[in-house]
């Protein structure tokens, strides 16, 4: 999965899925599509929990400490000083 972005990852388990959903396909052809969809869905996992130390890195305290802060996925509000 070399040179592999979340983007990339993301657009071919959705193919993967859809192609397992769609059926019809060998066995042989259906455990490939999965062992593809698993290691898919461990990179996709692996680039989220990157991603998350990141964001908690960032938003460390003076004093160290996590702050938490509610992020609405919605309307892309980050926090209640966003309001």
């Amino acid at each position: 999965m070399k040179d592999l972005t979340f983007e990339k990852a993301l657009k071919e388990l959705e193919e993967v899925v859809a192609g397992l959903e769609k059926g019809g396909t060998p066995l042989s052809e259906s455990l490939a599509l999965f062992e593809k969809g698993v290691k898919l869905a461990k990179f996709l996992r692996g680039e989220l929990d990157r991603a998350e130390r990141k964001v908690e890195i960032l938003l460390k305290d003076a004093a160290g400490e996590i702050r938490a802060e509610p992020f609405d996925v919605e309307d892309g509000d980050a926090g209640p000083d966003k309001a």
